[in-house]
């Protein structure tokens, strides 16, 4: 299977048609593609730039790419200021549906691939305003809009499709993002990208193309053509022999050659070579080693470069290359180069400036927290008890547990699974939407603690830092990137039951109020099920109803979760979730990634239910001034 997104040009000559697949304008002899005929007069527009789709289709044929000649034309991601590169949405705001197939679901309809590429009328979907259609300018709100949407809609493809083998559940969404114009930053520009900020991180090359700082999914190179090609961003992430130097400085290799042939001085390379003379901005994405899956990688957005110099030089299979010398422009945000420092903290943990303590835990947990306190000169935060988990006053009810062997898997006889709707709430170990309650496999069931339904029970799995603030006392962050859904960690403490209200150990600072659980999670975090063609079901907005008050004090003792702050735009949400099913079933409560949040970012939360009202000093734009 591949994702092509393709120009289809057409140009009289003796050879025939000419296809064009992203950079490069290629003389195909297949006159199919995906049904459809490219030697029919209806299809092939006579106009120089055609509307560009992003499809996925199944060749049944081998092409020879070495063997297919090379024609001047201007590159696909080359297309003038104003001009998007996919379907601008309808006059209508109602965005219709992407044709793209997905596994089949009970209660959807699902086009087979037959279906898929034959004509037929657009159905529209009704969606509500939490979608933001395509802009040529972005903001914060419809790129972190945009990227939510996308990431929800992957989660939900991958935990439906974990039966189908070489899936990219990625390449999918951004299929359907793109053909129901769920994109933002649609015109190329030189300079940053409204509503990213240096430092961001992406998982896939598709989120960069669909909030517009990178546009091409598969080329480093990304140019446009005014009066001659400038470069506008590029990504570093090791498919060449690029070194990537000490953070502030990037030797980038040019584009294009093979082991024996040379790179050509065309395309995105003419366009590296122009900015050099021109001297303008280059924004540069680089691709570091997802600690997660190393198989993978995390693309970051190191700020605005300009090229300081140019020359060729021999590759190890000794090709010609170009060779680019970009310098970091002075007075950004570090990014880059804070990776590059947890690197040397996790090699010694000494050489961390501010360390106070190593492990706050005192081995509680399997991975060390630190302490850090970098700008005053308190030494420890307030004594507590570190424990891991719910401490309770009286003695509770075992639960009932599932009797399956190994992992739970959905659509089964397991009753966790009924209890979750037929699915397992998470995919690959990320949790796929929020809800009122999910229940996972605990103690009593027979896969424990095996199972994949276990995500939030087998303590941290992120290096945690406590560190001390300027004006909010003692926060928490990660050293490692933090992916949409990932688990952190438990709001852990005592239990506090209906005679222990209003005694002494309940403390607003750190009690827990998740009792009324109407409207504590959003809807705007889950996919968007008419996307892929599901019903939106009725029983999704049923509310928990808890058998008694849910409310957690960490003031005496607690773990890490005690220390994240309130933001009015906050980083991590929280989930409630049952162990096991029993009519003395207490929920705990799971914090998870909102979003993808980047290493030495404080993590935060919304203390809405939270405490007394007190003053907010979050700093966000979205600040409300108070909180609780």
């Amino acid at each position: 299977m591949f994702l092509i997104s393709f120009l289809v040009i057409e140009r009289k000559s003796k050879r025939g048609r000419v296809l064009f697949f992203g950079s490069d304008l290629c003389k195909s002899s297949h006159s199919k593609l995906h049904g459809f005929s490219f030697h029919s007069t209806p299809f092939l527009l006579r106009l120089r730039h055609c509307v560009i789709h992003l499809v996925t289709c199944s060749w049944n044929c081998t092409m020879d790419f070495d063997k297919l000649e090379v024609v001047d034309a201007t590159p696909l991601r080359s297309l003038p200021p104003g001009i998007t590169p996919f379907p601008p949405p309808t006059s209508n705001p109602t965005p219709v549906k992407g044709k793209v197939s997905v596994s089949k679901r009970k209660n959807s309809k699902t086009p087979s691939s037959k279906t898929t590429s034959s004509a037929k009328p657009t159905k529209k979907i009704k969606i509500s305003e939490e979608v933001r259609l395509s802009s040529l300018e972005g903001d914060s709100a419809s790129v972190s809009g945009v990227l939510m949407k996308f990431d929800a809609l992957r989660r939900r493809l991958l935990q439906i499709g974990n039966d189908e083998p070489n899936q990219r559940p990625d390449l999918k969404a951004g299929t359907i993002m793109m053909s129901n114009g769920f994109r933002t930053n649609t015109r190329k520009r030189i300079g940053n990208v409204p509503g990213i900020d240096v430092g961001d991180i992406f998982y896939f090359r598709i989120e960069t193309c669909l909030v517009g700082l990178h546009t091409p999914i598969m080329a480093g190179i990304d140019y446009l053509v005014s009066e001659e090609p400038l470069a506008v961003s590029i990504v570093s992430s090791g498919g060449y022999e690029d070194d990537v130097g000490d953070g502030k400085v990037l030797i980038y290799t040019g584009q294009g050659g093979n082991v024996s042939t040379d790179q050509k001085l065309e395309r995105g390379n003419l366009a590296l070579e122009k900015s050099l003379h021109r001297g303008n901005e280059v924004r540069v994405i680089r691709g570091v080693k997802d600690i997660e899956n190393p198989n993978c990688k995390v693309y970051m957005y190191d700020g605005l470069y300009k090229i300081q110099e140019s020359w060729t030089d021999k590759s190890k299979m000794g090709a010609a290359v170009f060779k680019y010398k970009l310098v970091r422009i002075p007075g950004q945000r570090e990014a880059f180069t804070i990776w590059k420092s947890i690197q040397t903290w996790r090699n010694n943990i000494s050489s961390r400036p501010g360390l106070i303590l190593q492990d706050i835990t005192s081995g509680a947990e399997k991975i060390p927290v630190s302490l850090v306190n970098e700008v005053d000169g308190v030494t420890k935060p307030p004594q507590f008890v570190y424990v891991t988990g719910l401490k309770y006053s009286r003695t509770r009810e075992s639960s009932i547990g599932c009797s399956c062997q190994g992992t739970c898997v959905p659509n089964s006889g397991c009753s966790c699974v009924r209890a979750n709707g037929g699915d397992t709430p998470y995919a690959n170990g990320v949790l796929v939407i929020q809800k009122s309650v999910v229940h996972e496999c605990g103690p009593s069931c027979s896969c424990y603690p095996d199972c994949s339904n276990q995500v939030s029970q087998n303590g941290l799995k992120l290096r945690l830092e406590v560190f001390k603030t300027k004006d909010k006392g003692w926060g928490l962050r990660s050293w490692d990137p933090v992916r949409a859904g990932t688990f952190i960690c438990e709001y852990a403490g005592e239990v506090i039951g209906k005679d222990d209200r209003g005694g002494a150990n309940v403390d607003d600072e750190y009690t827990f109020n998740a009792t009324d659980t109407g409207n504590y999670y959003s809807k705007e975090w889950n996919y968007v099920p008419e996307l892929i063609e599901e019903e939106r079901h009725m029983d999704s907005d049923e509310k928990f109803k808890p058998s008694s008050p849910i409310m957690i004090s960490a003031k005496k003792m607690g773990n890490v979760a005690r220390f994240m702050n309130h933001s009015c735009s906050p980083n991590v949400l929280w989930q409630l979730v049952l162990h096991g099913k029993s009519k003395d079933s207490y929920p705990h409560i799971m914090f998870h990634a909102l979003k993808h949040i980047p290493p030495m970012t404080e993590l935060t939360y919304n203390y809405t239910n939270c405490g007394l009202k007190k003053r907010c000093f979050c700093g966000s734009s979205n600040c409300r001034s108070y909180f609780g």
